[in-house]
């Protein structure tokens, strides 16, 4: 489970381990926010209604959820025990409240929190989106700060690493997951 504020570089070490781990998947999530840029429903995302979510979270079809700058996030609970009883692993970028749920629920799971190497490469990496306004990256810059006091403090994130060199930082989580499944 990947973790970090927007813009530290979560889903470019997500989709570098899914290039290098055989037998990983991607954890599709749902979400109530529009679609940004070229997202397509089903891959990074599925997108669903307010009260669509909401029916889901009720029958507990959601193994997290969690509201994030006004729109709800979660994990779909079949899709991942069925691709965890085949063998496989569950790529996972979450944010810090459904990491916190995560760790509660499946103790055993990898969790890497991925910093940015300054507040300033933050900024700049979401102004280099340009997918989004200028008053939404103020609100993503001013979380970042809450995330990252969290993730150090919680408990809940045992490996915290710097996202500067993109391979490295994947070699990094690499490392960790190797460690962790032969311990």
């Amino acid at each position: 489970m990947i973790s970090g504020p927007s813009g530290a570089g979560k889903t470019s070490v997500c989709n570098e381990l899914l290039e290098r781990i055989p037998n990983s998947q991607w954890s599709v999530s749902v979400t109530t926010r529009p679609p940004r840029g070229q997202e397509k429903d089903g891959e990074a995302y599925q997108f669903v209604s307010a009260e669509a979510f909401e029916a889901m979270r009720v029958a507990g079809k959601l193994l997290e959820s969690a509201q994030y700058l006004g729109n709800w996030y979660g994990t779909p609970r079949d899709a991942v025990e069925a691709a965890v009883a085949a063998g496989r692993i569950i790529i996972m970028e979450i944010d810090v409240q459904g990491g916190a749920q995560i760790a509660e629920q499946v103790p055993d799971s990898i969790r890497v929190f991925i910093l940015p190497p300054t507040m300033e490469t933050l900024k700049a990496r979401l102004d280099g989106r340009k997918t989004e306004t200028a008053a939404l990256q103020e609100k993503r810059l001013a979380e970042a700060d809450g995330e990252i006091a969290f993730a150090r403090n919680s408990g809940y994130y045992p490996y915290i690493i710097t996202n500067d060199i993109l391979k490295d930082s994947v070699d990094r989580v690499l490392e960790i997951i190797e460690q962790e499944t032969s311990a």
